[in-house]
């Protein structure tokens, strides 16, 4: 097992380099310095590094113990993790100074999560989903509600989760069947809730005060469908006017799941209404619940992009590691015995998985960096365009940040040959614990079709047009920098190949009769291509970047390997995304055709 360095230097390059640290020029940001910023990526480094990272192993080995009272015991030594981060404030910085938070920028919040997921994905969902639940309260929660409940979840002292999942409704939410009974004979405006929700994450356990549920649920006369769902804050403890805690609310925590990774995390099966019925309060208008419930949603799937990129980060680092240590074979260059890492196939998975996770980053990151426009900038126009980029990016990020962190993560464990598929060098779990991010928060499928359908047929692929002008801007001017010109050839290719797929599904998404089946089938190719595009184009504006830091005189390594990653990037992974655009060409026949039943 080797130890985990949160990446600053790269988090830094991102942010200073590509991004221009154009989150601090924006109203509200005027006392966010980039010293503050170094300062806060430092200190997240420390706390991710020292603290979090070495629980991974032992969490994953001990997992989580479901007791005899319905209670949750977390692994040893998570719940003081967690209060490291909470004492620290972590909690609290992306969220507004409004609500108590620190009010610094989503990309620094986002740098900072990155860090965390890396260092332990399964303690960094606690956190990520009382983000959630912060979000879709200061949206849509009362006065009331707002004034009880936002501080604890700011402070971290309370953590929050999303009940959404039933047995017989998972993506289809239209089928939720969880009941909230009025009670106007009771004293106070609530509600009693009965039903079961499944795959709740960190939905019990050890680590806070209290526990916030926000959850989906029908009045009994609402209408079938969506819009007869409202949304409930549940919490574990009653809580009283004045913020102390009462009795043990009606909810309990029926078991958790034995899952493939993430082991550190509780899931759990939450039942609510065994006795009198869990007391809960509505959030926002009643039949919104779903509407309600997506800006939570929204929140989160960024975040899983994130997390993926941080298990993708740290499966890099182990394989370098090893690769670095494991003597095998002779070297290439005919000078005795050498470590894998000298040989040529080894160096392939190692670029491979080190330019694709920086790519991946810089996008992730320029999308927190947009959210911060959209939040922030002065000038509605300016907001307006910033979300409607936001809105394409997000599926993206989700999507195609979580797959390639499981082929990531995969190619890891191929560097490590035989090791690394034994659980004590720690890639394995890595694998394990990445490949649930293409499905929670909405399956990956889910995203494609986000994508491909509302949001490109909604604007008529307005948005995301603009971002390919942008990738032909840095083709443009990679093509003008000496030693760069076949990068700027291949990312104009690049972005030519997504302007035809985008009028493919433009064109065949509006047919009245076929168009359903065009976005269902093209979907996931689309995604992919599109994914591939958007993070050539960031590889191809970082060997930009590096090319001028060592045209400055810089020989720090750090800018040749960066150039080595974006030449990997554009000339040998981008070829492979644009094949997607062959797929969708190819038509719908094949998926037509297939009879499952005969299967």
């Amino acid at each position: 097992m080797f130890p985990f360095a949160a990446p600053v230097r790269d988090l830094r390059f991102v942010l200073e380099e590509l991004l221009e640290q154009r989150s601090l020029d924006l109203p509200g940001f005027e006392e966010t310095s980039p010293d503050l910023v170094e300062a806060v990526l430092e200190e997240a480094a420390r706390l991710s590094g020292e603290v979090w990272a070495p629980l991974n192993a032992s969490g994953d080995r001990q997992g989580c113990v479901r007791r005899e009272d319905g209670g949750v015991t977390l692994p040893d030594g998570f719940a003081e993790a967690y209060q490291a981060y909470v004492e620290g404030g972590w909690n609290g910085i992306g969220v507004s100074q409004a609500l108590g938070g620190q009010g610094l920028p989503e990309v620094v919040a986002s740098s900072v999560q990155e860090m965390l997921h890396g260092a332990n994905m399964a303690l960094g969902l606690c956190p990520m989903l009382t983000a959630g639940a912060i979000e879709a309260l200061a949206h849509h929660g009362s006065d009331i509600l707002k004034a009880i409940y936002l501080p604890k979840l700011v402070e971290g002292s309370w953590t929050g989760t999303m009940n959404l999942t039933e047995p017989q409704a998972g993506s289809d939410l239209s089928k939720v069947r969880t009941r909230a009974v009025p009670c106007p004979d009771e004293e106070g405006d609530h509600y009693r809730l009965f039903g079961q929700k499944i795959f709740i994450t960190w939905g019990e356990h050890d680590a806070s005060e209290n526990i916030i549920h926000l959850v989906l649920a029908r009045k009994p006369d609402a209408p079938e469908g969506n819009k007869g769902i409202s949304l409930f804050l549940v919490p574990k403890f009653l809580v009283d006017a004045d913020g102390t805690l009462g009795e043990r609310n009606d909810v309990t925590c029926a078991s958790i799941e034995h899952k493939l990774g993430i082991h550190g995390s509780p899931t759990c099966t939450l039942s609510f209404g065994e006795g009198d019925g869990a007391i809960g309060y509505l959030v926002g208008e009643e039949g919104r619940g779903l509407n309600h419930m997506f800006t939570m949603m929204n929140e989160a799937r960024h975040k899983v992009g994130v997390q993926g990129i941080g298990v993708a980060e740290r499966a890099c680092q182990h394989a370098f590691a090893y690769a670095l240590d494991r003597v095998q074979g002779r070297s290439p260059r005919g000078d005795g015995e050498s470590t894998i890492s000298g040989h040529l196939d080894v160096r392939r998975m190692l670029l491979s998985m080190r330019a694709r996770t920086d790519a991946l980053r810089a996008l992730a990151l320029y999308c927190a960096a947009e959210l911060d426009v959209a939040r922030h900038a002065a000038e509605a126009t300016e907001r307006e365009a910033a979300q409607a980029r936001v809105d394409v990016l997000i599926p993206v990020v989700k999507a195609f940040s979580t797959d390639q962190a499981v082929d990531i993560a995969s190619l890891g464990v191929q560097v490590h040959g035989g090791m690394g598929y034994i659980e004590e060098t720690g890639a394995a779990q890595l694998l394990r614990d990445a490949r649930i991010a293409p499905i929670y928060e909405g399956t990956n499928g889910i995203q494609a079709l986000d994508l491909a359908g509302r949001k490109l047929q909604r604007d008529g692929g307005t948005a995301l047009a603009s971002l390919i002008d942008d990738v032909e801007t840095t083709a443009r001017a990679l093509q003008q920098q000496e030693g760069l010109e076949v990068l700027g050839e291949n990312l104009a290719a690049g972005a030519a190949d997504l302007r035809a797929a985008m009028a493919i599904l433009l064109e065949q998404g509006s047919d009245p009769e076929r168009g359903i089946d065009a976005v269902q089938a093209y979907a996931t190719p689309f995604l992919s291509l599109t994914g591939h595009v958007l993070c050539a184009w960031q590889m191809g504006r970082a060997a930009l970047k590096a090319s001028v830091a060592q045209a400055a005189g810089s020989s720090e390594p750090f800018y040749r390997n960066k150039l080595a990653a974006a030449d990997y990037a554009l000339r040998q992974w981008l070829p492979v995304g644009r094949g997607n655009l062959r797929v969708i060409e190819a038509g719908l026949a094949s998926l037509a055709d297939l009879d499952v039943a005969a299967h």
